[in-house]
């Protein structure tokens, strides 16, 4: 059995500990927040590519 498997009853019993800590109102407004996180995060790792690219192609056409 690997330490990193989890089964259906571990996660069943981290739902239940989340929704303890947290409450049944707090959990939407988890997850809405954790949404934008991720967007944001998406946006800017493609954010980042961007500028890479147009020097990239900047390089290319100053080589022709």
């Amino acid at each position: 059995m690997s330490i990193l498997f989890i089964g259906t009853t571990e996660i069943i019993v981290i739902v239940l500990v989340v929704l303890l800590l947290f409450g049944g109102k707090k959990i939407p407004e988890l997850m809405h927040g954790l949404g934008k996180g991720v967007k944001s995060f998406k946006e800017g790792m493609n954010g980042s590519e961007e500028p890479r690219q147009q020097q990239e192609d900047k390089g290319a056409e100053s080589g022709k």
